[in-house]
């Protein structure tokens, strides 16, 4: 009898734990989330990369689906001389790419900032000539974008040439060569790699000067015949400035002539800005004071609630203009390797990406991830 009742047991017992227990809900991603808007990167640096962070690549490899050179492909770091390019870093960071499947984005060809010592002057530390530099940058972006042909996916060709007024920035690139050294640079990536698609990246596009600026820019361009796919605006941004609105017009105005937008460098800084002039000019370097660091110990609860609903905000609006936008790339990881903490002032503690210093999720991230789930 005892025997006759075991199977019957079994299976009762069996049924009850199926039909009680309902398999965990797989836990909602960024990349996962927008997969039907667009990716969502990060931007890594060699030490991730080379494994020295292991709980960031866990993070990245769970949320995200793009990744973006922070510095490694800069032409000071993969092009030191003339005559020697650096590949390791760069190869490492594509490879990690290319592991687990990630669009790949290349920053940045043709900058006025850490473009290396050498590719402006001659033997005797004077301005080379117009024909000298054209060689130099043609050789500089044919070299790199042909050794990782169709395996980068798209490159940031040129950054940031127009200034906050609209007008050129009067760069080494635009005092030698003339503003179409812009076109070249297009065109030579294109000869390099034709199926890679290729950006204009540049700060504070928001602002109505610099955005009809760009804009003309990149529609004489497009008159010209060049291949331009996108433009870049980088997401550097503060709790006040920019609005939503400033930020959604600009996306609107380049989005008509054609080309797609992207949000390129996202981060929101908390900190007090100690100028007038809120930019994410790289060369500005201010003294530490105490005021302009009030958080050393943790973000108030104030702050970072304005914080999350800054977050929160944009994302609404990304997702309301996701026909246009194919990308958004935070810029860093988490907190603890933000630029922000040193720019522009070193020293500072600052809060400004959507992971934490123990790369834990801020509370705005459900309700962002949440979002698609209700469009």
């Amino acid at each position: 009898m005892r025997t006759a009742l075991k199977p019957a047991l079994f299976v009762a017992t069996a049924f009850l734990l199926t039909s009680c227990s309902t398999p965990p809900e797989k836990e909602l991603t960024f990349k996962d989330a927008f997969k039907d808007q667009f990716v969502v990167g990060v931007a890594l640096n060699t030490n991730q990369v080379a494994g020295h962070d292991p709980k960031a690549i866990e993070l990245t490899k769970k949320h995200f689906n793009s990744i973006v050179a922070e510095n490694c492909m800069k032409m000071a770091n993969i092009h030191p001389r003339e005559d020697h390019f650096f590949w390791e870093e760069a190869d490492a960071f594509v490879e990690f790419g290319e592991a687990n499947n990630m669009h790949i984005v290349g920053h940045t060809l043709v900058w006025h900032s850490q473009a290396g010592d050498w590719i402006f002057v001659d033997e005797e530390g004077q301005d080379v000539s117009r024909d000298v530099l054209i060689e130099r940058m043609r050789h500089h972006i044919q070299t790199v974008v042909s050794r990782y042909k169709g395996r980068v996916k798209g490159w940031d060709v040129v950054n940031e040439t127009i200034l906050d007024d609209g007008s050129w920035r009067q760069s080494k690139w635009v005092e030698i060569i003339g503003p179409e050294f812009v076109q070249m640079a297009f065109e030579f990536a294109r000869e390099a790699d034709p199926e890679a698609e290729l950006y204009y990246n540049d700060y504070s596009v928001s602002t109505p000067a610099k955005r009809d600026g760009i804009y003309y820019m990149v529609k004489d361009l497009i008159d010209k015949g060049v291949k331009i796919d996108a433009v870049g605006l980088q997401g550097h941004l503060t709790l006040p400035s920019p609005t939503v609105d400033e930020m959604e017009q600009a996306i609107l105005k380049l989005a008509s002539l054609g080309v797609k937008t992207m949000i390129t460098e996202l981060d929101i800084t908390v900190l007090p800005w100690p100028s007038e002039q809120v930019t994410a000019e790289i060369s500005l370097n201010y003294e530490l004071e105490e005021k302009y660091n009030p958080y050393p110990n943790g973000i108030s609860e104030e702050a970072n609630a304005a914080l999350m609903d800054k977050y929160r905000d944009f994302f609404e609006m990304f997702l309301r203009n996701s026909e246009h936008i194919t990308r958004v790339t935070f810029w860093g990881v988490n907190d603890s390797q933000s630029w922000r903490n040193n720019w522009p002032i070193r020293g500072r503690m600052d809060y400004p990406l959507l992971f934490d210093r123990d790369y834990h999720a801020k509370p705005a991230v459900a309700d962002i991830l949440q979002m698609t789930q209700n469009k």
